[in-house]
């Protein structure tokens, strides 16, 4: 996964359609279903933090992780202002270390899609496993293969913002492997021209059997898979995922 150096300037912007507080109800709500209301909470991969501090102010001791130290230091910008009390780490998922344990984790937006080797997508388990609680809840997220095969393939996005504009290119192969070109473009008044940035990451679909055999040999039972913000089973249209998982003793 890229480091997200300049996309990290541009992050917030460009997804700014992601309804956070609703996302936050969401998990919120998930997570009470199955008796986790309070304690510490691991955001991993939490970006620029939008996330964390939502969850902070909804009572959890947040501890949000990500490998970008730009990303990072967006979060650290939101913490001072919305959410003095959550802790920023910089981490690579699959290299998770934590100082004590967690009640709940949480890791949304197809972070894990972004984790390309499977090896890797199984030590995150192992990872997230070995910090938490029995009876602590992870909630996930990822990109379908459907949405691999369909949606992202191999097609153009444009997002034409009042403040950037950006050219995002997908190329995916037969293993559902999608590789990312960015081109974004920022108007810089003072030369009357353009500056470009560009930004390449990949992601990777897994079916979910998968998944829930990855998170099982991990001590963690499978609750539930839903279609996105809803409590609806996936459907073979599906595009983004949500698995509920429960841990189950020790390691």
């Amino acid at each position: 996964m890229a480091g997200y150096g300049d996309f990290s300037y541009y992050y917030d912007l460009l997804t700014e359609n992601v309804d956070y507080e609703k996302r936050c109800d969401y998990i919120c709500d998930l997570l009470a279903e199955n008796g986790v209301g309070k304690g510490i909470l691991l955001d991993l991969a939490c970006g620029t933090g939008s996330l964390s501090v939502l969850l902070s102010q909804r009572g959890f001791d947040v501890i949000g992780t990500d490998a970008s130290e730009d990303m990072l230091t967006k979060a650290q910008e939101k913490k001072y202002e919305q959410a003095p009390d959550a802790i920023f780490l910089c981490q690579k998922m699959e290299e998770l270390d934590l100082f004590g344990t967690i009640n709940a984790a949480v890791c949304t937006l197809d972070s894990i899609n972004h984790v390309t080797d499977e090896k890797k997508v199984k030590e995150i388990f192992r990872r997230v496993s070995l910090f938490m609680e029995d009876g602590g809840i992870f909630i996930f997220d990822v990109n379908t293969p459907y949405k691999h095969r369909e949606i992202l393939a191999n097609n153009t996005y444009v997002y034409d913002l009042d403040e950037v504009y950006c050219v995002w290119q997908n190329s995916t192969d037969g293993n559902l492997l999608t590789n990312v070109s960015l081109d974004i473009f920022e108007y810089d008044e003072e030369s009357e021209s353009y500056i470009r940035y560009g930004e390449e990451f990949s992601e990777k679909g897994y079916e979910l059997d998968l998944l829930r055999d990855f998170a099982e040999e991990f001590r963690f039972e499978t609750l539930g898979i839903f279609e996105e913000m809803t409590k609806e089973p996936v459907k073979e249209t599906t595009q983004r995922a949500v698995f509920v998982l429960k841990k189950h003793g020790t390691q």
